[in-house]
């Protein structure tokens, strides 16, 4: 009995020495670590989203005239270039064709129908032709030379329409872009005032918002202004050509006495 317990006690004690020596020699686990809350990703409060939602009727309305601003100025811009690369081509083709013809008449039926070209070229046939009654009394090289550059004068005029927009909106846009911006500005000091709060979170916001209005104004005026200058030098570089066009054809119908149709 005495062996038996004393066997007991001996397996008791291995068995706790054992599980004594498993801990001390398992590694230590890691400490647990509270969690870090990472806050998500929020949009901005003080974009332009936020203005058009919070802004009254006057500040969308001056958004929606800065927009269409932009808009009248970008399609001139585009309608124009594409106009003046076509009347480039129509100025090759004239000074391809054109000379070579035995007569003006011919020459003007080989251009292309509303080519600024064949306008002049038809403007000085119909100026011979009709040298007639009060008229006659001009002598045809004057009547001629004056027939020639009213044609001219004519094809400039077209030629600069949709410039006066371009202008417009170059010199007007950061204004209404300032009045936009001074109305937000004003707008945002009455509701910090009401509100009684004057905290850098209250009126930088709001203040930001306003000055968005400027930018746009003058993200609306700069393209305005530069597209502007572009096209009026193009238009002289085009119209150097048209007068060229016009003072030889007028010394071919002086060399033939007016009868080159």
């Amino acid at each position: 009995m005495r062996n038996t317990v004393r066997t007991v006690a001996f397996l008791a004690l291995v068995v706790l020495a054992a599980a004594v020596w498993a801990q001390a020699s398992a590694p230590a686990a890691a400490p647990v670590l509270p969690a870090i809350n990472v806050p998500a990703a929020t949009s901005n409060p003080y974009g332009l989203q936020a203005m058009w939602e919070q802004g009254d009727w006057v500040a969308r309305i001056t958004i929606l005239i800065l927009a269409v601003m932009s808009l009248a100025s970008w399609y001139v811009l585009i309608s124009k270039l594409i106009a003046q690369s076509r009347m480039g081509a129509q100025g090759r083709a004239a000074n391809a064709t054109f000379w070579k013809s035995d007569t003006v008449r011919q020459g003007a039926d080989a251009l292309q129908k509303g080519s600024p070209y064949r306008f002049i070229a038809e403007s000085a046939l119909e100026a011979t032709r009709k040298h007639d009654g009060l008229i006659g009394q001009v002598d045809l090289n004057t009547w001629m030379a004056q027939s020639i550059e009213r044609a001219i004068a004519s094809v400039h005029s077209r030629m600069q329409e949709g410039l006066a927009v371009l202008a417009t909106v170059g010199s007007t846009a950061p204004f209404v872009g300032l009045f936009g911006t001074v109305w937000g500005i004003y707008n945002a000091l009455v509701r910090i005032g009401a509100s009684g709060q004057a905290s850098i979170d209250k009126v930088a916001g709001p203040v930001g918002e306003a000055l968005i209005m400027t930018a746009i104004g003058l993200a609306v005026a700069v393209p305005a202004v530069l597209g502007y200058n572009w096209l009026v030098r193009r238009n002289k570089v085009a119209m150097d050509t048209v007068r060229a066009f016009g003072s030889d054809l007028h010394t071919v119908l002086l060399a033939t006495g007016g009868k080159a149709a």
